[in-house]
């Protein structure tokens, strides 16, 4: 038992659909013969939102530390002694105010080692700002408490695999922030991950260009000769099997991408609008590069539907799934490391 990773849960916006999708995942009693759950968060704000959901037999065993979880059990961690005031759907000052004390807990103590892993209920990326957070989202500010000089947003699901250079910045930033160097980092964050998370051996990657049609050979902009080429020949003398850059229209309209392991978008909108089409109730948002483990839904607060019992748990609890596995595989692979020879026959047996 004392194998079971405990999982620390942030709460996200007290307003949005996060604590609802918390209780109807942790409601399913096989949850807990693979971890351990802890929720940052409180038990009265917890009790508000499980009333919305008619789930009656769901308690949370309180404790101060998670050196105190109790397994089988619903764990929580209150953050915070406040009286916060819900308003359901609405975007407000404690609704970021909440969520940051939620994040900020949890986040000191996985980096403490006191839990495994981390999943993470959907944020406000705007009413969660104070002067210790100051990102553009759950990324970055995990990459910073990290240390980290790198990380990918690496969208992960059964049927596809997405992750993009750059993030959460503007659209007219995005050219002039993509660079050899930038792609190239990416890539081996990637194929690391794939490796040593995911546990293909020999990973193979597409990459995608930045402009329409892939720039039809320079006649649509520079990018992919001068940047993204050169990236790809780079990233092969590293033994990455890089492939591109291909058009993204055409990759996912002609489901190309099941020929791979995993994509490299240029941008946001790129991987994420097609990665959410094919695979968006059991996709899981997944930051590689990091020395924890991060997971997500990968949706957001949708306030439209919060305190209406309608939001589905899929996502989340399938982003509670993939941190079980990859701590899972990265403890393996530690213990792999250690016995070349055992690691040489599972490298033969996994091919």
């Amino acid at each position: 038992m004392s194998d079971k990773p405990k999982i620390g849960i942030s709460i996200g916006d007290v307003n949005g659909i996060g604590l609802e999708i918390i209780i109807k995942t942790l409601s399913d009693a096989r949850i807990y013969d693979y971890c351990t759950p802890i929720v940052y968060g409180h038990t009265k704000v917890a009790s508000f939102h499980r009333r919305t959901t008619h789930i009656n037999e769901l308690s949370f065993n309180v404790v101060n530390h998670p050196s105190q979880a109790q397994f089988k059990k619903a764990n929580m961690i209150n953050c915070w002694e406040d009286d916060v005031r819900i308003e359901l759907g609405t975007t407000t000052a404690e609704g970021g105010k909440y969520a940051y004390l939620s994040l900020q807990k949890a986040t000191d103590d996985l980096l403490s080692g006191a839990i495994d892993g981390l999943v993470t209920a959907p944020i406000n990326k705007d009413n969660i700002q104070n002067e210790e957070f100051n990102f553009p989202g759950h990324t970055e500010y995990l990459q910073a408490r990290d240390n980290a000089p790198e990380s990918l947003m690496f969208l992960v699901s059964d049927t596809l695999r997405v992750g993009v250079v750059t993030g959460h910045i503007p659209i007219v930033k995005v050219a002039e922030s993509i660079t050899g160097e930038k792609i190239l980092a990416k890539l081996k964050l990637m194929h690391k991950s794939l490796h040593d998370d995911f546990w293909i051996r020999k990973p193979k990657i597409a990459v995608l260009g930045l402009n329409p049609h892939a720039s039809d050979n320079g006649l649509i902009g520079s990018e992919e000769k001068e940047i993204i080429i050169p990236a790809i020949e780079e990233a092969r003398l590293h033994d990455i099997l890089a492939f591109g850059p291909y058009a993204a229209d055409g990759f996912f309209a002609n489901s190309t991408y099941l020929q791979f392991d995993a994509v490299l978008a240029m941008y946001h909108d790129q991987g994420l609008i097609p990665f959410k089409h094919i695979a968006f109730e059991s996709g899981v948002n997944y930051t590689a590069g990091l020395s924890f483990v991060r997971t997500s839904p990968d949706h957001g607060t949708a306030y439209d539907i919060a305190g209406k019992n309608m939001a589905s748990e899929i996502s989340f609890r399938e982003a509670l799934f993939t941190a079980v596995h990859i701590i899972k595989h990265r403890r393996e692979t530690a213990e792999l490391n250690a016995d070349p020879l055992l690691f040489s026959k599972m490298s033969r047996d996994r091919d």
